[in-house]
C-alpha cells in the first residue's frame, strides 16, 4: 500500500482501488486552491495507474468537506477577480466526472459548497447515517457554482434541485437518500468499509473499458434525442464485440471465476 499527503489531500492505493481523503485538522476539511488541484491532479493520477480500477472520495474526522475556506472567500469578497479572467478551477472541482475510473464518495459528514458539488460529480454516493448536506451557496450571496444547477437536477429532478439551490436549508443523509442523491445510508463506523467493498466489487467484476466508455455515454448520450443516442450506443456496442473484453466476459462466465480484464488504455 502506498500513500501520501499533499495539499490536504491524502492519497493511498491499496490493489486495485485508490482512496482520496480530504484531510485538513483545524479547517473541518474546508478547501482552499491548492487543495482543489491536488484533488483534481490525484483523481487524474489514479485514472492514469494502469492498477487503480475504482476510488473512493471520503473526508478524515468528523466532516467530508464544508466547501470553500471561508478565509478564501474574505480575500475574494474584498479583492473580487476581474471578470473573464479564464479561471478553470471547474475542471479539478467536477475531475470525478471526467476521469474514466469510477468515483464511489463516501460522505462521512458535512458535505456543502464545493464539497457538495464534489459528492455530485462521483459516480455513486454512499453517506453516514446522520450525515449533512446543504448546497450552501444562495445563504453566502453565491450562485448555483461549478455546473451544480446541471449536475444536481440529473440527479434529484428540477422541482427538488431548485429547493435545495434555492432555500441552501440543511438536510440529512435519510433525506438525501430519499431524494435520490445517495444510493446507501451507512452506519458511520461501516461507512469506509462499505465504500471500499463496493468499489472493490467494480474493480473485480466490471471491466475498466467498459466503465469508462459508460462513463463517457452518462455525459454524451443524456443530451441526445433517443434515436440518435441509440445509434451511438449501438456503434460502441459493435466496437465492443472486437475488444479482448468480451471474449474474458464470456470465459470467466463459463468457467465460473472472476475475469481478467484488461486495464483500460491510459488516457
Amino acid at each position: 500500500m502506498t500513500e501520501s499527503t499533499v495539499d490536504g489531500v491524502r492519497y493511498a492505493a491499496d490493489g486495485p482501488v485508490a482512496t482520496l481523503t480530504f484531510d485538513k485538522p483545524g479547517r473541518s476539511n474546508a478547501m482552499d486552491v491548492p487543495m482543489q488541484a491536488r484533488y483534481g491532479s490525484a483523481l487524474r493520477q489514479a485514472d492514469a495507474d494502469p492498477a487503480v480500477r475504482a476510488v473512493v472520495v471520503t473526508g478524515a474526522g468528523k466532516a467530508f468537506c464544508p466547501g470553500a475556506d471561508l478565509g478564501l472567500l474574505d480575500d475574494i469578497s474584498a479583492a473580487p477577480p476581474a471578470s473573464g479572467g479564464g479561471h478553470e478551477n471547474w475542471r479539478d472541482v467536477l475531475a470525478a466526472a471526467a476521469v474514466g475510473v469510477p468515483v464511489v464518495a463516501a460522505v462521512n459528514g458535512g458535505c456543502a459548497g464545493l464539497g457538495f458539488v464534489i459528492a455530485c460529480s462521483a459516480d455513486v454516493r454512499f453517506a453516514a447515517a446522520g450525515a449533512k448536506f446543504t448546497t450552501a451557496f444562495a445563504r453566502r450571496g453565491l450562485i448555483a457554482e461549478y455546473g451544480i444547477a446541471k449536475l444536481l437536477p440529473e440527479l434529484v429532478g428540477q422541482g427538488r434541485a431548485r429547493d435545495l439551490l434555492l432555500s441552501g436549508r440543511t438536510f440529512t443523509a435519510e433525506q438525501a437518500f430519499a431524494y435520490g442523491l445517495v444510493q446507501e445510508v451507512v452506519p458511520p463506523g461501516e461507512l469506509g468499509l462499505r465504500a471500499h467493498a463496493y468499489a472493490t466489487e467494480l474493480a473485480t467484476y466490471s471491466a475498466p473499458r467498459s466503465m469508462a466508455v459508460m462513463k463517457a455515454q452518462f455525459s454524451r448520450e443524456a443530451s441526445l434525442p433517443l434515436p440518435e443516442a441509440a445509434r451511438e450506443a449501438t456503434a460502441l456496442m459493435i466496437e465492443s464485440f472486437a475488444r479482448p473484453e468480451l471474449a474474458e466476459g464470456l470465459a470467466s462466465w463459463n468457467d465460473r471465476r472472476p475475469p481478467r480484464f484488461p486495464p483500460h488504455p491510459a488516457p
